[in-house]
């Protein structure tokens, strides 16, 4: 299953939260890393991933978020895009 970023979110402890998403929104992928850790691995524009290894979306404000940015990319990028 293809899973388009959606959001970056940075902490206070240099981590990073990165969530992937279905381009209809509903189900959705988070991995958190360090920022040296993504300073030797780039982030890409989309993923893949087995439907069982993601989490389904069950708010609907945040289904439509996720819906509308994962469009977005798959429209302005290329998968293996850095990010």
């Amino acid at each position: 299953m293809r899973l388009w970023l959606v959001s970056r979110e940075y902490d206070t402890r240099q981590t990073v939260t990165l969530t992937y998403a279905s381009v209809d929104g509903r189900r959705s992928y988070t991995r958190q890393a360090s920022i040296e850790l993504l300073q030797r691995k780039p982030i890409t524009a989309a993923i893949d991933r087995d439907e069982a290894d993601t989490e389904p979306v069950a708010d609907a404000e945040r289904r439509d978020r996720y819906a509308a940015e994962a469009e977005r990319m798959a429209a302005d990028h290329d998968p293996d895009d850095d990010i």
